[in-house]
């Protein structure tokens, strides 16, 4: 922190400079806009100093691995192993994803993530009329343990980790993979990865839900406090800010959503009983890393320094690792246009370096055909190896946060804690997250930021290289992967044969068992693994807790 003497002589020296060096330069080549503005449309200063910077080290900033953890959440960072490297991987059948998952593995991926189809996700089987002309199409089919037991043949559970991106169906999915590792004969105990099962953020942005949010909450604090108890390994929340952004909101708002949901699953965690230490340690959140550079990086800085101050005024925990916030980064598919897809690479790019600049844990890199379709194989290749020269060959990960100390960074890192602290306040005002969201006031601040960036686009404000600047007449169209309607058909007969030949006396009285569970307030997460052992469904499962929670339809 710098005194006020020597302050005053920088401003001092400013105003000189404004007067004569910037000046003359201005009145002989004037500044291309009047205002320029990041995408959380904050006024972007012609240059930055210890005026507009001004921390106190020790208090804002400190030493990597250690409290406020801005700097990163390891002492060593990078130098000691790089970030995970993951691609999405998930279409058609479970066979088909299997052969991905191989190909990624033998490229070096260093963790499986899997993309389940819209109804998985939606908590309905491959033969339920609504599922019609979904199956497969963006992420793979699973219905029963059986097709997880294809999906990861051949891979042993205790020697990958694996991210899920499954929210109101979460407590099926994980207890799928908790009964596939036992049958592999490897200790569930042993198992490392992340399941996102993060429901606020569906009612706020991606409205992928089948419960009310109350009912949500309690399957989220059941999978927490199973997970904390048997899988201490195990992330079982991934607190998503990824599809906020998509949606279309700001930095700024990302930030402030994803921490306060974070906040509220934290807050019922606690009062189901676990110390603010059995559970927080394994917490981890989930950001999207978009078009503007610098305030990437300082939304991933602030957002590390926030949940620190918040666990520590909030719950006091003894240990430190309960305030370091770990992340998963992937870059915007919001921003990938199918004008001249190549270019898609370029934005990848530049979006995975301020993840790591950023101090990112793990990262996934859009593939440069996915506003198209599903990524082909050699479009996820070009992914991968975009992380990999980073990586091997960028220097990027010798030192730890190098843009630390910025003028810049250090000013846009406080504007984000400022801006994430005024929505904080409106929240609180609201009543919290729930009553928050069913007012619609998050939706409508999205959908407010949402229009301004559209708008500055249509106006060419915002230029988007491709789309409203250096166009072409003719583009020459790109191979696609394809999702065959065969594909539906053989998982839909495979399902409805498969169902005829399990012991369905068994199942009937562990889904009556399930339903007691749920309405009794226990743990369902032990009843769901019995049931997925008798290889019930994910829409069985989902629709016998539907009968005790409800069904959530949005105002």
């Amino acid at each position: 922190m710098a005194d006020k003497k020597s302050l005053d002589k920088i401003k001092e020296k400013k105003k000189e400079w404004e007067t004569t060096t910037l000046g003359e330069s201005l009145r002989d080549t004037p500044e291309k806009k009047k205002r320029f503005t990041n995408l959380s449309q904050k006024v972007i200063e012609r240059i930055y100093t210890s005026l507009e910077s001004d921390i106190d080290y020790l208090n804002d900033l400190g030493f990597p691995g250690e409290y406020p953890y801005t700097r990163g959440i390891y002492s060593t960072m990078y130098r000691a192993r790089p970030w995970t490297m993951r691609e999405f991987a998930g279409f058609g059948t479970a066979e088909e994803t299997n052969e991905r998952l191989k190909y990624l593995l033998k490229q070096g991926q260093m963790g499986l993530s899997i993309a389940f189809d819209l109804p998985t996700l939606l908590g309905r089987n491959s033969d339920d009329p609504l599922s019609e002309g979904e199956v497969g199409r963006c992420g793979v089919a699973v219905d029963t343990l059986a097709d997880m037991e294809i999906l990861f043949k051949d891979i042993p559970l205790d020697k990958v980790t694996t991210s899920m991106t499954i929210n109101a169906p979460a407590t099926v999915l994980f207890a799928m993979y908790i009964a596939l590792a036992e049958n592999q004969g490897i200790d569930p105990a042993k198992l490392e990865g992340t399941i996102q099962n993060d429901i606020l953020k569906e009612y706020i942005a991606q409205n992928e839900w089948i419960y009310p949010p109350e009912s949500s909450l309690r399957l989220i604090t059941d999978t927490i406090v199973y997970s904390a108890r048997h899988i201490p390994k195990w992330h079982p929340v991934s607190i998503s800010g990824y599809h906020i952004r998509e949606a279309g909101s700001t930095a700024i708002q990302e930030l402030a959503f994803t921490l306060y949901d974070g906040l509220t699953y934290v807050e019922e965690v606690i009062k189901a009983g676990l110390d603010i230490d059995e559970f927080a340690p394994r917490l981890s959140f989930f950001f999207n890393s978009h078009n503007d550079f610098f305030e990437e990086i300082a939304k991933f800085r602030a957002a590390r320094r926030i949940w620190a101050r918040e666990i520590k005024k909030r719950y006091n925990p003894r240990n430190p690792h309960s305030m370091a916030l770990r992340f998963h980064t992937q870059t915007a598919g919001c921003t990938l246009t199918a004008q001249q897809p190549m270019n898609n690479i370029i934005r990848v790019t530049i979006q995975a370096l301020a993840g790591v600049l950023g101090g990112t844990q793990s990262l996934h890199t859009d593939s440069l055909d996915e506003t198209l379709a599903l990524p082909s194989e050699e479009a996820v290749m070009i992914a991968l190896r975009t992380q990999q020269i980073i990586a091997e060959e960028s220097g990027v990960a010798n030192t730890i946060d190098p843009l630390g100390g910025s003028y810049y960074i250090e000013a846009l890192t406080n504007e984000m804690e400022k801006g994430s602290y005024e929505y904080f306040k409106k929240l609180d005002d609201l009543g919290g997250m729930i009553s928050a969201i069913t007012k619609g006031f998050p939706q409508n601040e999205i959908r407010k930021a949402s229009y301004t960036y559209q708008k500055e686009i249509d106006d060419n404000e915002r230029i988007i290289v491709g789309v409203n600047k250096y166009t072409t007449k003719e583009e020459q169209p790109i191979e696609t992967l394809k999702i065959e309607p065969e594909i539906e058909k053989k998982q839909v007969e495979k399902l409805q044969a498969f169902k005829k030949n399990r012991d369905n006396n068994k199942l009937n009285k562990a889904i009556e068992d399930l339903k007691k569970a749920a309405s009794s307030g226990k743990s369902v997460m032990p009843m769901i693994i019995e049931t997925v052992k008798l290889y019930a469904t994910v829409g069985e499962i989902c629709n016998a807790m539907k009968e005790v929670f409800g069904e959530y339809k949005e105002l």
